[in-house]
């Protein structure tokens, strides 16, 4: 992989930002969420698994950009 594009690395900290973001959702009812992330309810204690399920999708989104975004450049073939 081709690391040297800031877009790639871009890519890698959004998904493991969104992992983390998942995990979170998963593991906390929405009344312990942090105050910051979207869905925090005080008076509510499900968990939010389409939140979850989301973050863990928009991972895989960004880990595949910055596989694409690393591939080399093609060379030019013509003359």
């Amino acid at each position: 992989m081709n690391f040297s594009k800031p877009t790639v690395w871009l890519a890698l900290i959004l998904g493991l930002i969104f992992i983390i973001l998942g995990v979170v959702y998963s593991t906390h009812t929405a009344d312990t969420l942090p105050h910051f992330v979207p869905g925090y309810d005080a008076g509510l204690t499900t968990k939010h698994i389409k939140h979850a399920i989301a973050s863990f999708v928009l991972a895989i989104g960004s880990f595949i950009w910055a596989w694409f975004q690393s591939a080399p450049k093609p060379e030019n073939t013509e003359k």
